[in-house]
């Protein structure tokens, strides 16, 4: 059981992004993504600092190396605020399950930005794969048109974009968290990337002069009831569990892994959010999570 430490840590992480993605698709909706994403930050911080006084003896890292504060705090801008920005808008305007879908492609665009970062050179079978990912995030997406043999998004291009867009800032995020990490302590790294997260944003809401969206959000009690558990299954103990994925197995496969959140998602819009899923759509999610896996098990 020990040698599948990352492999097992990766599947819990999947399921705790289902968590999360349900509940910050409900919390943004009443609040907003902007506010609800500096919020959770806030929330996950206080989850992190006492979980690590408790475990490690010091609230805060402050045990990390240079270089591990160099690049977490770099992957903690670029996951957190950039990508987790265009992902938490995406769920308001598209939903989370479409969303998590398109965030499917993390695995194929990690390879691709691994080459281009890493010189890590991509296989044949890892392009195949990536093709299969492809088709299976295209059958989902794409409808037929009006027009004789036309073809058209079935959900708005920008909600379609900002889901993209987390993809990348995810991949981005995991490369750099590799590099940033090595051995260090999987949550007290965690902290490192959320206290950089909560810098970004702050200046993100200080130039924006949007403070007083967050100062409205907490009429919501219901919202925030809901948005700190999916804090916690989030940036506290999804984040982390994904760091110690990382450091036991390699970056494709826990990526691999962590794909099937689209799949397991589909259960939560059914009951949950009453979305009707097509089977169409659940035969694309279940062909992207195979292409995924095809990159890296081949």
């Amino acid at each position: 059981m020990d040698n599948y430490i990352g492999e097992i840590a990766a599947l819990f992480t999947a399921f705790c992004w289902t968590i999360t993605a349900t509940s910050f698709e409900f919390a943004g909706k009443k609040m907003g993504s902007l506010p609800l994403n500096i919020i959770r930050l806030f929330i996950a911080i206080i989850f992190l600092s006492i979980f690590n006084y408790f475990m490690r003896g010091i609230p805060l890292p402050t045990d990390a190396s240079l270089s591990a504060w160099k690049w977490l705090s770099i992957s903690g801008l670029i996951g957190f605020v950039l990508g987790d920005l265009f992902l938490f808008e995406a769920f308001v305007r598209i939903g989370s399950r479409i969303s998590l879908l398109i965030m499917a492609s993390v695995p194929p665009l990690t390879a691709l930005l691994s080459f281009f970062i890493l010189d890590e050179l991509m296989t044949g079978s890892q392009l195949i794969g990536m093709l299969i990912t492809l088709v299976g995030i295209a059958l989902v997406i794409l409808v037929k048109g009006n027009g004789k043999g036309n073809i058209k998004l079935s959900h708005p291009i920008k909600g379609l974009l900002f889901a993209l867009g987390g993809a990348i800032g995810q991949s981005l995020g995991l490369i750099l968290s590799k590099l940033g990490m090595a051995d260090y302590d999987a949550f007290a790294a965690t902290q490192i990337r959320v206290l950089a997260g909560i810098l970004g944003f702050a200046i993100v809401f200080t130039v924006k002069r949007n403070w007083g969206s967050v100062v409205r959000a907490f009429d919501h009690k219901r919202a925030i009831l809901v948005l700190t558990l999916g804090a916690f299954f989030g940036p506290f103990l999804g984040v982390a569990l994904s760091l110690v994925s990382l450091q036991y197995t390699s970056a494709g496969v826990a990526s691999t892994i962590m794909a099937i959140t689209p799949v397991l998602i589909i259960p939560f819009s059914i009951f949950i959010h009453k979305e009707k899923v097509t089977i169409k759509e659940a035969l694309g999610a279940l062909l992207t999570v195979v292409g995924v896996a095809y990159i890296f098990m081949k």
